[in-house]
């Protein structure tokens, strides 16, 4: 349970808090929002931070008290079962699973795209460097200011590995993006939003990252405008859809979607289903790191044991499928590599 208005702590160049932000927004949901680190905010409050203390993190109360909490996935079904008006979960299970797969795909896999491209070029190091601090205290001292940037970018920069960035798969990560534009593009001209003609929950997954991508980082941002108009404009208008007035007549049937969104979830199939089955692999047979083969080169990353749990309910969520649905998403799916991530058992 959250309170009235909901309490969030975040930072302005956190994509998931924009993502909770711009839903908060078109759900019509009061909040209030403290630009702070969670850690600070949850000592004033008397409760432990969550572990790890994470962006946004939501404040929820039951009976016994406050306590903190910060995945979204799980934030955004339960801020649902609390006020169900002006829902982003489509009702048919068909088109919510889609719904889910293209979430999961915003939220771990184009992070990829906004953490190399913010912290592997010079010029946007630089200006994450230099503005991250300040979103937090513009009164910083220029000498403090410069200690905490060189501190703060080459911790970053270090951390590159960790999401699979490297020189090797700069090329991957790049033409990975691009080819995700492109899909945005063709799919945006076809309808307004991922499913219809209203908001899901993957709409603000991607919206959470392209808000970076696209409104911070200066390469990834030049690289957007020069592939898709059509994307730059939509996520200015994410940022606030309260004046959105949805029906259920919005959602556009899974079988009448538009060619443009197989595109969409060829790049799922394309990329990110071989690094989740890579990773899972990993952490069943306990191995700190894995590789495997994404579009013709070899990516080596950290174990990301959340990320298994991601596949997991990624698949307990299609095992939930009733024969008729999960046929239905199959037809969707077919071709599309996505399929590889998906069991049946």
């Amino acid at each position: 349970m959250f309170s009235d208005p909901v309490q969030l702590i975040g930072a302005t160049a956190s994509p998931y808090t924009q993502k909770m932000l711009a839903l908060l927004r078109y759900r019509r949901i009061p909040y209030t929002v403290a630009w702070a680190e969670p850690g600070d905010v949850c000592k004033n409050l008397g409760i432990e931070p969550p572990k790890p203390a994470l962006l946004p993190t939501f404040i929820a109360e039951n009976e016994s008290g406050f306590s903190a909490v910060c995945d979204s996935t799980p934030i955004i079904r339960a801020l649902e079962e609390q006020q169900s008006s002006r829902s982003v979960l489509p009702s048919d299970p068909a088109l919510a699973f889609i719904d889910y797969l293209i979430e999961d795909f915003a939220d771990e896999w184009c992070t990829k795209y906004m953490f190399h491209y913010r912290w592997h070029f010079a010029a946007d190091a630089d200006k994450a460097g230099t503005i991250l601090p300040l979103l937090r205290d513009t009164t910083i001292s220029e000498e403090d200011l410069a200690a905490f940037k060189q501190y703060f970018t080459e911790r970053q920069v270090g951390r590159l590995f960790v999401v699979g960035s490297n020189d090797v798969t700069a090329s991957v990560i790049d033409a990975s993006y691009r080819r995700f534009l492109k899909a945005m593009d063709e799919h945006l001209s076809q309808q307004a939003f991922m499913l219809g003609q209203r908001p899901a929950a993957g709409d603000f997954g991607i919206h959470g990252q392209l808000s970076q991508l696209v409104g911070f980082d200066p390469t990834p941002r030049a690289i957007t405008h020069e592939v898709s108009s059509r994307t730059v404009a939509w996520v200015d208008r994410m940022y606030d859809l309260s004046g959105i007035e949805a029906s259920d007549a919005d959602w556009v049937p899974i079988e009448e979607q538009p060619h443009s969104l197989g595109e969409l979830l060829s790049e799922v199939g394309r990329v990110y289903a071989p690094a989740q089955l890579a990773n899972a692999k990993a952490v069943a047979n306990g191995e700190r790191e894995w590789q495997c083969e994404i579009d013709g080169a070899t990516w080596a990353q950290r174990t990301f044991p959340y990320q298994a749990k991601c596949l997991r309910w990624t698949n307990e969520l299609y095992q939930s499928l009733s024969r008729d649905d999960a046929a239905r998403v199959d037809r969707l799916l077919e071709g599309t590599g996505v399929e590889s991530m998906l069991s049946g058992d």
